[in-house]
């Protein structure tokens, strides 16, 4: 059972962006700040990524813990009504998540993925960026071999 009325979860809804976040906003400051160019919300590139380093083919996704169910975050986890909407809703954004990096990876694009609670941290976090845009852009063949030696399937 919701503890506020129907209207005012309506609301507070409909007042949730999905561009143009405080987290987003910070991570484009450092990127910005840190000399790198970039296009917002790319359509050319799968799944439209918040952050495209197209020089580099660098995508970064700046993800809400909440909405992508981040397994390390206290604000990840299920509601506890409406879970035969919410638990597939949120599978779903998440099996999203793992195709359109995959296709990213294949076309040959390096993904770093940013969690909400990590943009809190803005010395970690610039840190993080720098090391992901300076990083060499891997081959094709290279991050395959890589994720067989190390036997992991994920992208982060």
């Amino acid at each position: 059972m919701d503890t506020i009325s129907r209207e005012r979860r309506s609301e507070n809804m409909r007042r949730i962006r999905s561009r143009d976040t405080i987290p987003e906003l910070i991570v484009r400051k450092l990127v910005w700040g840190l000399g790198y160019r970039y296009r917002l919300h790319w359509k050319k590139a799968p799944g439209k990524p918040d952050i495209a380093i197209t020089t580099q083919r660098k995508a970064i996704f700046i993800h809400g813990c909440f909405w992508h169910q981040h397994d390390k975050c206290r604000h990840g986890r299920l509601p506890k009504s409406h879970l035969d909407y919410w638990g597939p809703k949120l599978a779903r954004n998440q099996a999203r998540d793992r195709e359109v990096h995959a296709l990213l990876f294949k076309s040959g694009w390096d993904v770093l993925v940013i969690w909400e609670c990590e943009a809190i941290n803005a010395i970690t976090l610039e840190q993080r960026l720098l090391r992901f845009v300076r990083s060499p852009q891997h081959s094709r063949t290279e991050s395959a071999k890589r994720r067989r030696a190390s036997g992991s399937r994920r992208l982060r």
